[in-house]
């Protein structure tokens, strides 16, 4: 049998407002997320025995912090069902970036086999099941372009301009964690609303505690702003900065510093992803 393909797509904070901190720890926000045409790839064959298994080619993955087994284990538990499946990620999306990946990856193979499966179950169920993996989730069910509120779940969807971007990786990990918890994290933001992100009264409240914490990202994010204005997305390390056209991206792409990695990509207000569901139905 030929495996079916589906995409992960990377995404961008294009803004991080934390406006209060809630009694378990987590954070209430504000955020808008936006994809990319910049893709993890997800092989699926379904097995009849159960069994489910996963192989990437993501280095270091232990199994219990591999998103996509647990986000298949999690969906045959409440579903019920007694099929199981075989998965292959081809990892292309830095990770530890900020760019999503792994959630996107856990979200893709909720849908996938939602589909595979047979189990019917909507988006907004698969949407409840994937918040339990992480908060950026549920916009990866979802698969549009979203103004996000509360710890990321709270999603209206949004039209952007679709603007090429480049994005560096300056070759160090944030651990999302460590920054959350940082005594020096501004955690009182004034909420805004989406005309005064239009109107760029915006700006990523984690990116002053990652430059003291890992220079580094600062002096790239330094370099960006040469040429447009850069800004961190989520806890970083990943950073990116909006350019018209994919040749004036790609220009300055060629001048990137060797000790960084970085690659240009198309935002998108519709997940690469629906494009996979429609060729794998």
């Amino acid at each position: 049998m030929n495996s079916k393909h589906w995409l992960a797509p990377a995404k961008l904070n294009l803004f991080l407002h934390i406006t209060s901190r809630r009694e378990n720890g987590y954070h209430n926000l504000q955020t808008i997320f936006q994809f990319l045409d910049y893709c993890d790839i997800l092989y699926f064959n379904t097995r009849s025995d159960g069994q489910l298994l996963c192989q990437s080619s993501a280095k270091d993955l232990l199994p219990e912090q591999d998103l996509v087994l647990r986000a298949a284990h999690l969906l045959k538990q409440k579903s019920g069902s007694s099929k199981g499946a075989e998965i292959r990620v081809e990892k292309k999306i830095p990770m530890g970036g900020g760019l999503g990946g792994g959630s996107s990856d856990a979200a893709t193979t909720l849908l996938a086999l939602n589909q595979l499966w047979q189990l019917q179950l909507s988006y907004t169920q698969l949407a409840e099941l994937g918040l339990s993996l992480g908060a950026d989730v549920p916009v990866f069910i979802h698969g549009h372009a979203a103004w996000a509120e509360g710890i990321g779940e709270l999603l209206t969807p949004i039209i952007l301009e679709e603007p090429w971007y480049l994005i560096i990786h300056p070759g160090c990990h944030v651990p999302s964690k460590e920054i959350f918890l940082a005594e020096d994290l501004t955690r009182n933001a004034f909420p805004i609303t989406i005309r005064e992100f239009q109107a760029d009264r915006s700006q990523n409240v984690c990116e002053p505690v990652v430059r003291r914490r890992y220079p580094q990202i600062g002096q790239a994010l330094d370099w960006l702003n040469k040429y447009s204005p850069a800004r961190l997305t989520g806890t970083g390390a990943c950073l990116f900065a909006a350019f018209e056209s994919q040749n004036a991206a790609e220009t300055v792409l060629a001048q990137l510093p060797k000790q960084w990695q970085g690659f240009v990509a198309q935002g998108k207000n519709i997940s690469p992803a629906q494009q996979g569901f429609i060729n794998n139905a």
